[in-house]
């Protein structure tokens, strides 16, 4: 009886897992398309996929640890990879965007950014 209610629970686990990483991928495609400027797609683009990809990849491994008694390396140095990379490379684009001239749609914002390029030069 508790063997089966473990199952249950750690299916439950997976399927939140999964829907979860689905709908951040979701609206992140969403954010892509929606949003105005570079820099708030860029923002789209990395949070929702780093995210929705990290529940994706954790519903696969526990699916395969519990399933098949599968320990997966591949899973888990390609979530610390994305993990690592997303945010490093949205950061480098939307610098070198901004470094080009594209100046981001700003209501009642300041750009604090080039506000602290032009303190330093």
């Amino acid at each position: 009886m508790i063997e089966t209610w473990i199952n249950i629970i750690i299916n439950i686990v997976i399927i939140i897992a999964l829907l979860s990483g689905t709908l951040f991928v979701l609206s992140g495609s969403i954010g892509i398309a929606r949003f105005p400027d570079i820099y708030s797609r860029l923002h789209a683009a990395t949070k929702a996929s780093t995210l929705g990809l990290a529940g994706i990849l954790i519903g696969a491994f526990l699916f395969l640890y519990v399933e098949h008694d599968i320990v997966s390396g591949k899973l888990l140095l390609s979530l610390i990879f994305i993990l690592l990379t997303a945010p490093v490379s949205a950061h480098m684009i939307s610098r070198a965007a901004h470094k080009v001239g594209v100046k981001p749609i700003t209501k009642n914002r300041r750009d604090e950014y080039e506000e602290a390029l032009r303190e330093n030069s």
